[in-house]
């Protein structure tokens, strides 16, 4: 079972309201559905199950790195059992362009496929828990859907639309002839400015490089994205939010290219 609804967040809105020009409203209950999709059983144990989001038009919903105007998406599995750890593919994301303000999303409808690891193989799983989630059109409002499902652990057919939305996923650097990514830091007055260079073929038209360094609470800017043959270049800075020091672990870096034909998914990275 699952169950979305929408609440009025007065700390969230208030800053988002005056962010779009707009005053904040509650979205209707039917901005948004979703529902779980059972999947099947992977040969070392884990469960293939997925998140089935429908939006009304004119609606979005965002990446996991949403850009400055988005609100990025958090999940809590707190509830659940029998699960040890949930990994999330997502598919490749848009690019929008309001109000001279880039975010990163979905419209429509989008499945986002999960891998599940029970921590008791075999036995079924109670996928029970909550993703807090920002849905915009004119406006921006918070969602919460509530997750409630058993999966079957016994089922071991691929699902077309689990299948449809994995293969929707950014290329590995394998895949898109990735042959090096390098970072270079620069101390800031407030914080740290990174600039990634990545040596690998274009993935179409004008390409938007997001730049992850996978600490928690720093902010990083939108990239200002080049390329110039075979390199692309992408710069960033980067801020605690409480405005202390704070250290960068290049392994732990993920640089995702978004082009017109494919996106590309970079984990880790050298010194320049």
């Amino acid at each position: 079972m699952i169950h979305t609804r929408s609440f009025l967040a007065a700390l969230l809105l208030a800053p988002l309201a005056a962010f779009f020009g707009a005053p904040p409203v509650v979205a209707q209950d039917d901005v948004i559905t979703g529902r779980v999709i059972q999947g099947w059983t992977l040969p070392d144990g884990r469960l293939v199950a997925g998140i089935d989001l429908q939006l009304k038009q004119g609606w979005k919903t965002y990446w996991r790195s949403p850009g400055d105007a988005g609100i990025p998406p958090q999940f809590d599995w707190s509830r659940a059992r029998n699960v040890g750890s949930v990994a999330i593919t997502w598919p490749t994301p848009h690019v929008f362009q309001q109000n001279g303000m880039r975010s990163i999303g979905y419209k429509g409808h989008v499945v986002i496929p999960l891998h599940i690891q029970p921590r008791s193989v075999g036995r079924p799983v109670r996928l029970r828990g909550e993703m807090d989630l920002g849905v915009c059109s004119d406006v921006c409002v918070p969602h919460r859907i509530d997750f409630d499902t058993t999966l079957d652990a016994a089922a071991s057919t691929p699902v077309p639309a689990l299948a449809a939305a994995l293969a929707q996923a950014p290329f590995s650097r394998r895949e898109a002839g990735v042959v090096a990514a390098t970072c270079a830091l620069r101390p800031l007055t407030n914080g740290m400015e990174v600039t990634v260079r990545v040596q690998m073929p274009s993935s179409g038209g004008a390409e938007v490089a997001v730049i992850e360094p996978n600490i928690p609470d720093v902010w990083t800017s939108e990239a200002e994205t080049n390329r110039s043959g075979n390199w692309l270049s992408a710069t960033s800075q980067m801020m605690h939010t409480s405005g202390r020091p704070f250290a960068v672990n290049r392994s732990a870096m993920r640089i995702t290219v978004l082009g017109s034909r494919h996106a590309v998914d970079i984990q880790g990275c050298t010194a320049d």
